[in-house]
């Protein structure tokens, strides 16, 4: 099948823009389907460093043609400031990005609601604030406004300034907040929708002439499958299907048109925010791993909390999306570790055992991992490029990651650069 997906299996963060960035040179079309500016994939090129956020990391291959489609949830001004970045960079944007019609917009008051709300909430879910969720909120409520309504600036702005005034009586009168100016907003936002409205277009007809002719596809998925709002650690999740799921609703796509799925996680796990994480670390550990993999968010900044590989969480995306073959990053981070504890089951506080990721964060934040362990490895992985040059140790690892995991190893990453990966 000329479409391919790459998704994550743990809590996001697990390098999928570094896999997407070197997978998508095999590619003619690059497309993100679901999520928002929340996301933040990393591709380290020589000695730059480029962090996208809604472009797909298929940009930085000049022959390769990038597609926002319907799924996401788009902050105009994050867009066009990444467009602005990566032309100042050398980048060429224009002709290559194409932003779905029907793809919803993140408005200023979407972030003013969801800052909020997360400030008042006596739980807080420990969002990005950058609107997402609201946002999501108006697109399952019919009152969103869709980035094809800019080709009307007149009736955008007027529907802008209805919206924006009805969420100030939410923020005032029900979440205590200050008000936004409605006329300098409205202004500011008409003025990136100007900038926007070339890149707009159908992208679903794009997206189904191009499989109709067999060029090659590839799905760039966000966040990870933990974090899905229908089969992650509810309601500590993001606001949209983010796996394999969200694929046919956020494309247009077909399910028959999707073959390869490849699942995304680290050699260990990472999370940010708040939420259920069974094998965290806590303490001197914890930081050592953080220090070594450089774990703060790409996004927020924010220091992730890290943890031993997981395979429960693991093999729950695996059966929920079908994935066919599985790409673990960040090996290098373990390096120096003596021991590499997998939690392969948990423990439920009646005593029973079970390997099923429980449905409710209640029931997951009480589990207590059932860890097998592995001896750690030693020695800088960075310039390695042939599994049989690992570490004995670290090929153990891999092995049993694979075995227990139950999908056939694609690829290794063992570094930030592009070239730092092995092919098993």
């Amino acid at each position: 099948m000329p479409v391919s997906c790459v998704v994550g299996l743990q809590w996001g963060d697990e390098g999928k823009g570094k896999i997407v960035d070197l997978l998508a040179r095999e590619a003619e079309i690059v497309v993100r389907f679901q999520g928002g500016a929340n996301a933040g994939h990393t591709v380290q090129v020589g000695a730059e460093t480029f962090v996208l956020h809604l472009i797909p990391s298929g940009i930085l291959h000049p022959r390769t043609t990038c597609v926002v489609s319907n799924g996401v949830v788009l902050d105009p001004e994050v867009l066009l400031g990444e467009v602005d970045a990566l032309e100042q960079r050398g980048v060429g944007v224009q002709g290559r990005l194409f932003v779905s019609d029907r793809a919803h917009l993140v408005l200023p008051h979407h972030v003013a609601i969801d800052r909020a709300r997360e400030s008042r909430a006596a739980c807080p879910i420990g969002t990005t604030v950058r609107g997402i969720g609201p946002a999501y909120a108006d697109k399952a409520a019919r009152v969103g406004i869709r980035a094809g309504e800019v080709r009307d600036l007149d009736r955008f702005a007027a529907r802008l300034r209805e919206n924006t005034e009805y969420a100030n009586r939410l923020l005032t009168a029900v979440l205590g907040a200050l008000p936004l100016d409605v006329g300098a907003t409205v202004q500011r936002v008409v003025d990136a929708a100007r900038r926007l409205r070339p890149l707009v277009t159908d992208t679903t007809a794009l997206l189904h002439e191009a499989l109709a002719t067999g060029r090659r596809i590839f799905l760039e998925g966000a966040q990870g499958v933990m974090l899905d709002v229908d089969f992650g650690t509810y309601p500590f999740v993001t606001s949209s299907n983010a796996s394999v799921l969200g694929v046919g609703p956020g494309t247009g796509l077909p399910p028959r048109a999707l073959g390869e799925v490849l699942g995304v996680a680290k050699a260990y796990a990472t999370r940010v925010g708040a939420g259920p994480f069974p094998t965290e670390i806590v303490g001197p550990l914890g930081e050592r791993l953080r220090q070594a993999g450089q774990e703060f968010g790409s996004t927020t900044g924010r220091p992730r909390r890290c943890g031993w590989f997981d395979v429960v969480a693991a093999r729950h995306g695996v059966r929920l999306m079908g994935v066919s073959g599985l790409v673990i990053t960040k090996l290098d981070a373990l390096s120096g570790l003596e021991r590499l504890p997998v939690a392969v089951a948990y423990r439920t506080p009646a005593g029973d055992t079970t390997t099923v990721f429980p449905a409710g964060s209640a029931e997951a934040a009480a589990v207590e991992p059932v860890y097998e362990e592995l001896p750690g490895f030693v020695g800088d992985l960075g310039g390695v490029r042939r599994l049989d040059a690992l570490p004995a140790e670290a090929r153990r690892y891999l092995a049993f990651l694979e075995a227990k995991v139950g999908v056939k190893l694609r690829l290794v990453s063992v570094g930030k650069e592009r070239d730092q990966v092995i092919h098993p």
